[in-house]
């Protein structure tokens, strides 16, 4: 069955289409919070998994968490500032080379322009007239330049807010795994058990929120992000087993 037009996520009226393109573009964050989530998430109860592997008490699982999860949320939220922050003066850049391209050869520019149209199928007097009408404006010349030669949006997320974004997330949800081991009345392996019960759920819950936003398998996406992290996990878990002989000799 063909979808109705009012099922339609937004409208197609003339006016409502105008004020559309001419609004601020929305800039999404939820890769930085899921990036951000999950890493964190996934890192802590690596960590918890590691020291229970390696049969440590609870305690030494939730102080070397607490301190490694502060450390890569910052590590991890600076590198993600500086990355996109990177982006935003690559872009600046590119924008200002071709602000000097356009003015020291135009006639190459617009032969650029000719090319870009031509090989999206215009031709004859339709390529002429949009060669016109772009390289007639000179913001409009560059942006198109940008996004057609160098394949890259006009405008960006920020760079600051991406990183506390990530960091928010990271602290957030990468708090779960430890926060059994403040209950006071859990004891020994119980500690690591609600620890790992509690981080699956938190995990299943990321996918699931995923999928929610972005209109996909709910299921799907979350059992997906379940699996991936509890590989890391299980893998964790096995290296601190296969070390605590190590740790035992040395203690």
């Amino acid at each position: 069955m063909n979808p109705k037009r009012h099922d339609l996520e937004h409208s197609h009226d003339p006016a409502d289409i105008r004020e559309r393109l001419a609004g601020d573009k929305h800039r999404s964050y939820l890769p930085d919070a899921i990036l951000g989530g999950i890493d964190g998430c996934i890192t802590t109860l690596a960590l918890v998994a590691s020291v229970a592997g390696a049969g440590l008490p609870g305690m030494v699982a939730f102080v070397l968490g607490l301190a490694s999860l502060i450390a890569d949320a910052l590590s991890m939220a600076v590198s993600n500032y500086q990355a996109v922050k990177s982006t935003d003066e690559a872009r600046h850049r590119l924008r200002e080379q071709e602000h000097h391209h356009v003015a020291v050869d135009p006639e190459g520019e617009r032969e650029e322009i000719r090319a870009i149209f031509e090989a999206k199928g215009f031709d004859g007097d339709a390529l002429e007239h949009i060669v016109e009408t772009i390289t007639r404006d000179q913001r409009l010349w560059v942006e198109t330049m940008l996004m057609e030669e160098h394949g890259l949006a006009l405008h960006g997320p920020s760079a600051l807010v991406s990183g506390l974004t990530t960091f928010a997330a990271f602290v957030g949800i990468g708090f779960v795994p430890l926060a059994p081991f403040l209950v006071p009345f859990l004891t020994g392996d119980e500690y690591f058990l609600i620890s790992a019960v509690v981080t699956a759920l938190a995990l299943f819950g990321i996918g699931y929120a995923k999928g929610v936003i972005l209109d996909m398998s709910r299921w799907r996406a979350g059992l997906e992000t379940l699996l991936l992290g509890g590989s890391a996990a299980l893998a964790a878990f096995l290296v601190g087993r296969l070390l605590e002989p190590l740790l035992l000799q040395a203690l």
